[in-house]
């Protein structure tokens, strides 16, 4: 199921997902990140925003 624009807040910044290009964008802002290391960084750990974030701290 596609993720609903209209919820958005805690549960919905939990996850990251590649399937959507607005969050593909806000995440790459958010890390600082290129596309190719954003993707990298979620298949190598999940898509838990927390351990996509130490993955890329390393």
């Amino acid at each position: 199921m596609a993720d609903d624009r209209l919820k958005t807040g805690l549960q919905d910044r939990k996850r990251i997902s590649l399937h959507e290009d607005y969050e593909v964008r806000d995440w790459m802002a958010s890390f600082g990140v290129s596309k190719e290391k954003l993707t990298e960084a979620v298949h190598a750990v999940g898509d838990r925003a927390e351990d996509v974030r130490e993955y890329l701290k390393r």
